[in-house]
């Protein structure tokens, strides 16, 4: 039985889903088992965080499901970006790393749901539509290991450098993007290794990004 675009069996308007995966057999398959769910409809993927912006804007879904880890931004950021220009579409993340930091990250920028890639199709349509009814939902041992894990003891600005320098990035290169002297940055540096207990920046930079923080 078909039914008019956008509605379900009863006739009620369908939560309207953007998947945003970089891995394509990973998006894929979600949006075919989420097609089984006579009240959703996936009206758009993408593959990076800019182009799920565009497919946002252009379709404009009740509600966006992004992994955390795409090329060009993370989900994170795509959801800072969807609250302030849709905030009528609600966002989740489905990460296969969920850590601590990420989690409170994503909670600061609006997201209503986190949970990780191990969760059922079936499971994550309920959260779907949970989050689209307004609700919330955290699975329960990010939530627990966040909790454990206590605050980053990094500043904006130590955050914001051992980010770039978690490539392996020199410190010239560190200084000029992030308009910063290159004494000022060994300072911010040293800083956050101190504080994570690192015998370096690179060990530093590995912990910071292990628990979420950068």
């Amino acid at each position: 039985m078909t039914h008019p675009i956008g509605t379900g069996a009863t006739g009620e308007a369908r939560v309207r889903v953007l998947l945003a995966d970089d891995e394509h057999l990973i998006r894929g398959a979600l949006a075919a088992l989420l097609s089984y769910e006579d009240d959703i409809l996936v009206v758009a993927e993408a593959a990076s965080g800019p182009e799920a912006l565009a497919m946002a804007r252009a379709h404009r879904p009740d509600v966006a499901v992004l992994d955390l880890e795409m090329p060009g931004a993370d989900g994170v950021a795509v959801a800072t970006s969807l609250r302030a220009e849709l905030p009528g579409c609600r966002t989740m993340i489905v990460t296969g790393h969920g850590r601590p930091g990420h989690l409170k990250r994503a909670l600061t920028a609006g997201v209503r749901g986190f949970v990780p890639k191990t969760v059922s199709a079936q499971r994550l349509a309920e959260i779907i539509r949970t989050v689209h009814a307004g609700g919330r939902y955290v699975d329960p041992e990010l939530a627990a290991d966040a909790i454990s894990a206590g605050d980053s003891p990094l500043t904006v600005r130590e955050a914001e450098v051992l980010d770039l320098a978690a490539d392996g990035a020199p410190i010239a290169e560190i200084a000029r993007r992030a308009a910063l002297s290159q004494g000022t940055v060994r300072n911010y540096l040293s800083s956050a290794a101190t504080k994570l207990s690192a015998e370096n920046r690179h060990e530093a930079a590995r912990i910071a990004r292990e628990r979420g923080w950068v």
